[in-house]
């Protein structure tokens, strides 16, 4: 297998459980983004955990379990298409490049994920 497959699989790992520790740390920045595109604190939490369950089915789908990286692929990429969409909806597009490149980087997560499969 080509080794952009395990590149990309990572590169995305790390993103993604690196802003859910930021989320549940309360990083002044996630606070500010989530308040301008009219996002609870309290559902700061819960998105975390989404974003880190991606993350894990990720890991686990480079373990060998294909479905499970496929699954959380297609979730990464439905959750950061949602941000995207807030984003626009609240008409914030001084920082829109910051869920575009999560987005980009879940499809090509879950491009390798379908690959592995």
């Amino acid at each position: 297998m080509s080794a952009w497959v395990y590149v990309v699989t990572v590169l995305a790992v790390v993103a993604n459980a690196g802003i859910a520790v930021a989320d549940v740390a309360g990083a002044r920045f996630v606070l500010a983004n989530s308040a301008e595109v009219g996002v609870a604190a309290k559902w700061i939490p819960w998105l975390a955990a989404l974003k880190g369950a991606g993350a894990a089915g990720l890991v686990l789908g480079l373990a060998g379990a294909g479905a499970v990286g496929v699954a959380a692929g297609a979730g990464l990429v439905l959750f950061f298409l949602g941000a995207v969409l807030a984003h626009v909806r609240a008409r914030v597009l001084h920082n829109i490049a910051f869920p575009v490149a999560y987005l980009a980087l879940a499809c090509a997560a879950l491009t390798a994920a379908l690959v592995r499969v």
